[in-house]
């Protein structure tokens, strides 16, 4: 065995090497920081490039400090190994460096150690089965804050002098005043837009006059309710979810719970309150504005305003109101709950805030959607 005299640099970083045969050995020592894995960059290299030893051993059971330049250089010299298809060993680091070299080593043609052959791709019986699983879970999910939720309600009937009503008066000022000109201005759209498309139709029977029914009874029983729940489900619904995920990721829902404050009873009862409480006037709004929406299309080809509404005032029944006001409250439940919920399901990280929210308005949608249709079933049976 031969020993080739030490390198030096600066800041105390060593470097001796050994030579057994095809073997390699070399002896880092001192600091191998920035300037000193500068310093011996050049010549660890070399060497190796210059011998190409079929086993290569590094040895740091001399190094006193090592950060990510030293980490660099030892994995540089690994690569070069693995890439020629020799073999290498780190031998004397400590278990703390050991496992931080572990993160930062990328072999070249090699997979990181611990790692096995690639996984084949799942099969769809698998990734159906997943799907199931994450479903079943999310239900349960639901199940459990519904439950919650429900149990904070009969906390704040009992207790009602203890409920936030200011913050109740504020999300319900932002959720509903502050989206009144978004629901007036769609809520017109839509009543424009079904007046025209229904007088293009019923022009071939000269029936022009009976699109105040279609309008007024669509609008009022049915889609005032819906579009201005979609409308709260992308705006409001994502807001909670954004909110109490970034408060989540920031760690203050676990500040509260280590003050005794349970999240669902601090935040969510009055979020969900103010959604019920303003979703209603929001749905009475939209349906004036589609009113007149359709108004504006009978007039254009003639009729009079009052014609219209003694058409609307004919076909539409208070029945047809409540039935379309009473899915305005369950709607505003299910957006306000939905957004609460996928926020307090946040995760780590900004990305994961991002997800919520999106999370937040698909699910509110779609359970949106299933509670129309079960109450369109209801309303049915009860012949209402």
């Amino acid at each position: 065995m031969t020993a080739s005299p030490t390198t030096a640099p600066p800041r105390g970083a060593t470097l001796r090497e050994e030579r057994s045969g095809d073997a390699l050995l070399l002896r880092f020592g001192g600091r191998l920081d920035a300037a000193g894995a500068t310093a011996l960059w050049d010549a660890a290299v070399s060497r190796l490039d210059a011998l190409e030893p079929a086993r290569l051993t590094v040895d740091a059971t001399e190094l006193a400090y090592c950060d990510g330049s030293g980490f660099a250089l030892l994995s540089a010299l690994e690569d070069r190994q693995i890439a020629r298809g020799a073999e290498f060993e780190l031998v004397g680091l400590g278990d703390e460096l050991a496992d931080i070299f572990e993160l930062v080593r990328t072999p070249a043609g090699a997979a990181p150690r611990g790692s096995g052959p690639a996984e084949p791709a799942p099969s769809f019986v698998s990734r159906f089965g997943e799907s199931v699983a994450e479903l079943d879970a999310s239900l349960r999910r639901l199940i459990a804050f519904t439950g919650e939720l429900a149990a904070a309600f009969a906390w704040a009937v009992a207790h009602p002098r203890r409920v936030r009503w200011n913050d109740v008066l504020q999300i319900a000022s932002q959720a509903g005043s502050s989206a009144l000109p978004i629901i007036l201005l769609v809520g017109f759209l839509m009543g424009l837009i079904l007046a025209f498309q229904s007088v293009i139709q019923l022009r071939w029977f000269a029936a022009e006059i009976f699109t105040a029914d279609a309008v007024g009874l669509s609008l009022i029983r049915e889609l005032g309710a819906l579009m201005t729940a979609v409308i709260l489900a992308g705006r409001s619904g994502s807001a909670f979810a954004a909110e109490l995920g970034t408060m989540k990721v920031n760690e203050e829902l676990d500040a509260l719970t280590t003050m005794g404050l349970e999240p669902v009873r601090f935040l969510v009862v009055t979020r969900v309150l103010a959604g019920v409480t303003v979703t209603p006037f929001l749905v009475c709004f939209f349906n004036l504005a589609g009113l007149l929406g359709g108004l504006v299309v009978l007039m254009s080809i003639g009729y009079p305003a009052i014609t219209f509404y003694q058409r609307v005032v004919y076909m539409v029944g208070l029945h047809d109101l409540f039935g379309g006001l009473v899915k305005a409250v369950v709607f505003g439940v299910l957006v306000t709950a939905i957004g609460c919920l996928r926020g307090l399901e946040t995760g780590q990280g900004a990305r994961a805030v991002g997800e919520s929210a999106t999370s937040a308005v698909v699910s509110g949608i779609v359970l949106i959607t299933m509670a129309d249709g079960i109450l369109s079933v209801i309303y049915y049976v009860l012949d209402i």
